[in-house]
């Protein structure tokens, strides 16, 4: 296995765990066990916990902002059409998507920063993506979206399909 699959395995690993025990429960050694590996390996890779929660997180934006950006839809079917693929990712990477919509209730100043910096790319893009469809409002209704995507996270993670703004009661 080469060295980018093995980090590339670690940060799965990492995802698992994280996600499963939350931030200040894991340690890095519980993360190594996940992998099969030695702590001192995981520390090869990545110098901290924090770097290692980091790198999942930038991970994560990068994989939303990459979505965001592929979409092509009618101005009228732009939202629509990003909310689903919102969704897919959210079935595809459940873990990492959920981590990194949390990621700013971590009060360790370097992943708070982080956290910002990615909501902030997150939101340009999802900006611009409104911009060239000539959407009015462009950064209110970024928001707005992003609103609801935070929204779709919170039913996720509490369980309560009712609070998603997509949630349709089954008769």
């Amino acid at each position: 296995m080469g060295k980018d699959d093995r980090k590339q395995q670690i940060l799965e690993a990492a995802i698992a765990v994280f996600a499963k025990q939350g931030y200040y429960k894991t340690t890095t050694a519980h993360i190594a066990q996940a992998v099969g590996v030695t702590q001192p390996y995981v520390f090869h890779f990545f110098k901290s916990k924090e770097a290692l929660y980091i790198a999942v997180l930038e991970q994560s934006v990068q994989r939303i902002v990459g979505i965001f950006r592929e979409v092509e839809a009618p101005s009228e079917q732009l939202m629509i059409r990003m909310g689903a693929v919102f969704g897919e990712l959210l079935a595809s990477h459940r873990d990492e998507t959920l981590l990194s919509m949390q990621s700013f209730t971590i009060g360790e100043p370097v992943i708070r920063e982080k956290a910002t910096e990615g909501f902030a790319q997150i939101h340009r893009v999802v900006q611009e993506q409104f911009e060239r469809a000539n959407i009015p409002q462009a950064s209110f209704q970024a928001s707005s979206f992003i609103g609801l995507g935070m929204m779709t996270i919170l039913s996720e993670v509490l369980a309560l399909p009712e609070l998603s703004p997509y949630y349709c009661e089954k008769d």
